[in-house]
């Protein structure tokens, strides 16, 4: 219960921050970044981000940050890709630089960590992702990551 708690907070929060940042710069702008309600899962080494509500998100547009237990990844996932250091090859959804590189309601966008990036995902760590756009934060996404 306490997961889906934490996601429908963030989810909240980040609804919010939109809804107010575009009502402060008088509406949507280049500046602004998306507000999606978005949840993170991680099993074994695969990181999934469910895009569960709001404005579609452009992954080339994006950076996005992993860490576990509070420590980021040595590579981090360059958006979108194929195949890339530090990670298993084929991302699916908008991650696979092969497909559609905007992620919108409905669609999960996932990547699996390999070995040899660290620290390595394992049953009962914290996995954090932050996602952002032009600088400015999109979303903070926490799960613990679940045995496959």
């Amino acid at each position: 219960m306490a997961p889906v708690a934490g996601v429908l907070l963030i989810a909240i929060t980040v609804v919010l921050a939109g809804g107010v940042a575009a009502a402060a710069l008088g509406g949507p702008s280049a500046t602004v970044p998306p507000s999606a309600v978005l949840s993170l899962s991680a099993t074994d080494d695969r990181v999934a981000i469910d895009h569960r509500g709001g404005d579609p998100i452009d992954v080339a547009a994006v950076r996005v940050r992993v860490s576990v237990d509070g420590e980021p990844l040595d590579e981090q996932p360059p958006l979108p890709f194929f195949s890339a250091a530090g990670f298993h090859p084929g991302p699916t959804g908008p991650f696979n630089s092969a497909g559609d590189d905007t992620l919108r309601v409905g669609e999960t966008a996932a990547f699996r960590v390999a070995d040899t990036n660290d620290p390595t995902l394992e049953p009962g760590r914290r996995v954090t992702v932050e996602i952002t756009a032009a600088g400015r934060p999109v979303a903070t996404l926490e799960t613990v990551v679940e045995p496959g």
